[in-house]
């Protein structure tokens, strides 16, 4: 059972609208039913007998298991399994596929996940789990769950940080997990906010010092009012018994700088525990205070913005005597509450017993192995910290709103949105002047498990309470964003909206074949048709709106960039366009790749598609928002069926670009004033620049704007390179464009012959991943629409042996009946030099971009360098890869 290769689908994807790992698995000699494997069923039913509630393709409980009995594949198994230990050990996930490919033996398993590390891990120990069952090997399953469960717990948010995401999520606000640890973003791009944990990025770094000082928030909240007790800051334990005996015991002894109750030590009377607590402190800080102690409860409020949305108190750790074990077992005893845990996933901590303990226990006149009468508490810890074992009681509701008046007061002067306010008091429902009640401690980044978990009483929503306070009603942290696929013309219709959008002041992201532009600025020169640009734009604090090509390759090997789209573009599906890789074979397939956008369009989105594209009209049903159909020819049937349902459409008439809206009609702008058309002679930009107006009309920019926007948007080589450029150079008129397949061909050829020019030239090669027959019938096209064809090979052949390219474009060539001679050269730059260099005045010259920023570098160079006066053509030498063929008026050699 060997992984050929596993895919992490981050967003929607082929499968799903969520997350997937994809893993192609192959299964040798294992590609057989489980049955065949005696015993292999029931050993994977004893090991994981929860699995009983899969309900698989029978649809009900225990339908796996019967297909376990009846003897299904091990990559379905492989499936089951790993989902399974997800949910035994973080959270449940529930949705899986197996299915084979055009291989024999080798199947795509597909399964959900919430945390890509976890379900790696958990894959693995899957396969371990599926391979010790059928063959009947033995297997630590208990042993590999506790491993998974300590790994998840390392791995995966943790509580306070998941329920924020939980809460975001729930009200439609997209999440990304920064790094490893717990930053996360919510939102995207001008509209993001960032979380650490219960820290927020309006907590400043001045704040969170402030608190961290117990010294200065001490000062700080007495100036301000709020109730806090005496203290001071010590330097040595002499010095800290002085202090004790200036304040008056009992006091409290801490780290001036400490957190999570590490150090502390509580209700002190003596000398010794004193300078025991000292130096207990001194191991947490290199500097120590002194604080007179409140007798009271401990209480922890939680403060979101300006309200107290939480409050618990907080129990010390201990133990209740059995008059039979001794506290070091009672203490081992409570530990295997599965409540308990040694990481902050868990409701409760383990109980720790340290130096600070055995201290306690010698204050109640115990020792580890002192065996307590039954019924007697007692204590671990005097503070009630849960990250040393204490537990949490659930008082929100009996919060005294002059306490809650305080806390919140204590919150703002330190200077935090959200914070943990301790509170020593008597009883929390009362005012704590009235009972000298106090202010122990303002802390930045509170632990909310006490709050969602608590030992008693109910669990808050506090994850809601912070996630509503970073994101007010009505905001879902959502830039407008417009995605973009098709076969031809993606690249070009991104360009254009990003341009309409951009007339309304908007900050613009675009992400497409030729790079990443942040508001008209280039900042990656690489091919970013993919999610990874699209996630680097929607994390860009300074974008307003986002543009994004997507490309078949990017949703393949990783699903989208970004969980729905405003506006979703198909321009057309070809066959030209990668068919026979990743298993997709057919066209119908492709559509459902490309479909992806369609599939997350919301109810209040839109999809603009190509009406005389069946493929595309196919997709209408997948859309949850409206759709908008453009044509050439407003008399198509999709569009006239359309229009009669009250549907949006634009198309051509009388060189007019007309936008309807059911039977409402409006000449939206002539042709003549669209450069990018040239007048509307080039035919695949006019369908481009209907697609652009679709989608800017469903992004609601006013139409005076888009008018405007769409008057300035030219073929410049700058604007759209490599997107039918027509230079002159020389006295020959040179085309240049990006198309490499049999589509795009079939849709310039067209739009070349209204052309005057009567001796045509190409320069041409296509991507070695392309099928052979998308080759020939490439070279056919060719060969019937121009003279002479340069063909080259681009450096990266993608697999193809050298000439390989040049063989089969010839296969195609040989059936044309217009070209009398082809050239190969090696080397793009080289192409184009050997025809522009051959060119005479009045040729038109076809020259075909393999990559934009070489072609464009290339042609400024050439240009720069030509001299003033053409060069003879007997003069130049051709290149020593070049094979010139034999000029032949009916064939080609």
């Amino acid at each position: 059972m060997e992984f050929r290769k596993v895919l992490a689908l981050r967003g929607p994807n082929v499968w799903a609208n969520s997350p997937v790992m994809e893993v192609w698995v192959d299964l040798k000699e294992l590609d057989r039913p489980c049955s065949d494997f005696p015993g292999s069923a029931e050993r994977l039913m004893n090991w994981l007998p929860t699995m009983i509630e899969h309900e698989c393709s029978i649809g009900e409980r225990g339908g796996f298991f019967q297909r376990l009995r009846d003897g299904t594949y091990p990559g379905h198994i492989l499936e089951h399994v790993t989902l399974e230990l997800q949910s035994l050990v973080y959270r449940e996930v529930g949705y899986g596929r197996a299915r084979e490919t055009s291989e024999p033996g080798l199947y795509r398993v597909v399964f959900k996940y919430h945390d890509e590390r976890l379900a790696r891990e958990c894959l693995s120990v899957a396969r371990e789990l599926v391979l010790a069952a059928l063959h009947d090997r033995p297997f630590d399953v208990k042993g590999e769950i506790d491993r998974l469960r300590k790994f998840a717990h390392e791995v995966c948010l943790g509580p306070s940080t998941a329920a924020i995401v939980d809460a975001a999520k729930a009200r439609g606000i997209p999440s990304w997990r920064m790094n490893e640890e717990s930053l996360v973003q919510l939102g995207q791009g001008s509209k993001q906010r960032r979380i650490r944990a219960a820290e927020s990025d309006r907590s400043g770094a001045i704040a969170e010092a402030i608190a961290q000082d117990k010294e200065m928030s001490r000062n700080l909240l007495r100036a301000a009012g709020v109730p806090v007790p005496e203290g001071r800051h010590v330097k040595d334990a002499e010095d800290a018994w002085e202090a004790a005996l200036d304040i008056g015991v009992p006091v409290v002894v801490k780290p001036r700088d400490g957190n999570q109750g590490r150090g502390v030590s509580t209700n002190l009377i003596t000398r010794e525990q004193v300078v025991a607590a000292y130096e207990a402190a001194l191991a947490e800080s290199s500097q120590v205070i002194v604080e007179k102690f409140a007798p009271g409860h401990d209480y922890r409020l939680l403060v979101v913005g300006n309200r107290v949305v939480a409050a618990s108190r907080r129990e010390p750790a201990q133990v209740q005597g059995d008059g039979v074990h001794t506290i070091r077992e009672l203490i081992d005893i409570a530990n295997l509450d599965p409540r308990r845990g040694e990481h902050h996933a868990t409701a409760l901590s383990k109980i720790k017993f340290d130096a600070v303990s055995q201290g306690m226990l010698a204050d109640q006149g115990y020792t580890p192995e002192s065996v307590p009468p039954a019924g007697a508490t007692v204590l671990i810890r005097r503070n009630g910290n849960l990250s040393t074992g204490g537990s949490a009681i659930d008082m929100t509701e009996r919060v005294h709103p002059q306490v809650a008046a305080r806390a919140i007061d204590a919150a703002q002067i330190i200077g935090l949105d959200i914070a943990g306010v301790d509170i020593v008091s008597p009883d929390i429902s009362a005012p704590l002047e009235e009972q000298a009640g106090v202010v122990v401690e303002v802390n930045a980044t509170p632990g909310l498990r006490m709050h969602l978990q608590p030992s008693v009483g109910v669990p808050r929503p506090v994850g809601d309470a912070i996630a509503s306070m970073l994101f007010p009603d009505g905001d879902d942290g959502r830039i407008p964003i417009a995605a973009v696929t098709g076969t031809n013309g993606k690249t070009t219709t991104t360009r254009f909206i990003a341009h309409i959008l951009r007339g309304t002041s908007k900050r613009v992201g675009m992400t497409c074949t030729d790079g990443i532009y942040i508001d008209g600025r280039r900042i990656d020169t690489s091919d970013c048709a993919g999610p990874r640009s699209a996630r680097a734009v929607l994390m860009n604090p300074t974008v307003d709106a986002a543009v994004f090509e997507t490309a078949r390759g990017g949703i393949i090997r990783e699903g989208l960039g970004f969980d729905r789209c405003d506006v979703a573009v198909v321009t057309n599906i070809g066959e030209g366009d990668h068919l026979g890789l990743n298993e997709v074979h057919t066209l119908e397939a492709l559509v459902k790749v490309k479909r992806t956008i369609v599939d997350v369009v919301p109810p209040n989105g839109a999809s603009v598609l190509n009406a005389a594209d069946p493929l595309c009209v196919g997709m209408e049903p997948y859309s949850a928002g409206k759709v908008c159909y453009f044509a050439m020819d407003g008399n198509n049937p999709v569009i006239v069926r359309h229009r009669e349902l009250g549907g949006q459409a634009i198309f051509i008439r009388d060189n007019t670009i007309i936008v309807a809206d059911g039977a409402k009609e409006e000449a939206f702008l002539t042709l003549d004033r669209v450069p990018l058309t040239s007048g509307g002679k080039v035919t695949f930009h006019v369908e481009n620049t209907m697609a652009a107006i679709g989608a800017a009309l469903a992004l609601k920019v006013p139409q005076e704007i888009i008018r405007s926007r769409v008057e300035s948007f030219t073929a410049d080589i700058d604007k759209v390179p490599t997107r039918f450029n027509i230079l002159e150079i020389q006295g020959a008129t040179v085309i240049v464009d990006y198309g490499h397949n049999a589509d795009a061909l079939a849709a310039l050829i067209p739009v070349i012959d209204q052309f005057p020019h009567e001796r045509r030239t190409c320069v041409y090669t296509t991507p070695g991943d392309r099928r052979d027959c998308d080759m020939v019938r490439q070279g056919e096209l060719l060969g019937n629409a121009f003279d002479q064809v340069v063909l080259y090979e681009y450096r990266d052949r993608r697999g193809r042996a050298d000439g390989e390219i040049f063989h089969h474009f010839r296969i195609g060539l040989e059936k044309s009946t217009r070209v009398k001679q082809v050239d190969e050269v090696r080397g793009a730059d080289e192409a184009a030099e050997f025809a522009l260099r051959r060119a005479k005045p009045g040729e038109l010259i076809l020259l075909q971009s393999y990559t934009v920023d070489e072609t464009v570098s290339f042609l400024r160079q050439y240009v720069e360098s030509i001299a003033p006066e053409p060069a003879l053509e007997e003069s130049i030498p051709a290149p020593v890869s070049q094979t010139v063929a034999v000029e032949k008026p009916a064939e080609v050699m």
